[in-house]
């Protein structure tokens, strides 16, 4: 596979060596891709799963033995200057970036009896407005005629309801709007524009009762890794997936709800 050697990626929501983003940092490392991720630490701590404060030191100090350049920089993109910021460190460290990964996302369980301004605006800031404007700086920067690549990370909210995770559900759905519309603009600019539902993928958060209900619904008998979504996007930031964009691609193992 011909592969978008000695670009630059950008690669959000980094924070824990069992991710999805610290997952598809290292096949795209590995590739020759140089890497800049962003983390904050603050919002891993808070959740169920463990996190060492030192992880994305330890991803970093990993990256680097493949030989490519890699930086990183700690930022809450509930902040509202955070995507500027964000490409504008890309552009001083490394260099114009050819590849935005947009993995980072905000969720809590909630429910229509629960959910609160705060916690819906919460879920908007990081899983819409991050992502969208995060794009479109991304976007303004991009100079080269083609080789540009988006990719956002969605969770199949059309492919059945989420009971408990209304905000998430409802803010990651627009994520596949997003991707449809951004996908015409950025055409003529040289970009695709993709989404990728990886589907139940476990990073740490499943407890052996949640393996034991979710394994009958994977024919492949396998509950998906951090790997598998990996692969999937180190294929769509290739030049052979040039000409595919717009797209919401449910890349879940054969998944059945």
């Amino acid at each position: 596979m011909k592969h978008l050697k000695d670009k630059i990626a950008i690669i959000t929501g980094v924070s824990r060596l069992k991710g999805i983003g610290a997952a598809i940092s290292k096949e795209l490392a590995q590739e020759g891709y140089h890497i800049f991720f962003t983390y904050w630490m603050n919002y891993d701590k808070d959740m169920p799963w463990n996190v060492e404060e030192n992880e994305p030191t330890l991803l970093k100090n990993e990256l680097c033995k493949f030989g490519v350049k890699v930086k990183s920089m700690e930022i809450d993109l509930r902040e509202k200057n955070a995507s500027e910021q964000i490409i504008n460190r890309v552009c001083e460290e490394l260099g114009t970036p050819d590849i935005l990964i947009n993995n980072a996302a905000y969720s809590t369980n909630n429910c229509f009896s629960t959910i609160t301004d705060e916690e819906l605006d919460q879920h908007y800031y990081v899983n819409i407005r991050a992502t969208t404007l995060l794009s479109s700086h991304f976007a303004k920067v991009f100079k080269k005629k083609s080789g540009g690549r988006i990719v956002n990370l969605t969770s199949g909210q059309f492919q059945g309801a989420m009971p408990g995770e209304l905000a998430y559900a409802t803010t990651k759905g627009a994520v596949d709007a997003l991707t449809v519309t951004l996908a015409a603009e950025l055409a003529p600019l040289g970009i695709t524009v993709n989404a990728i539902n990886p589907g139940p993928t476990d990073t740490g958060w499943m407890t052996d009762e949640i393996k034991k209900h979710l394994l009958p619904m994977f024919p492949f008998g396998r509950i998906g890794t951090p790997k598998d979504v990996a692969k999937t996007i180190k294929f769509l930031i290739s030049e052979e997936a040039d000409w595919i964009t717009g797209q919401i691609i449910h890349s879940e193992g054969g998944f059945r709800r």
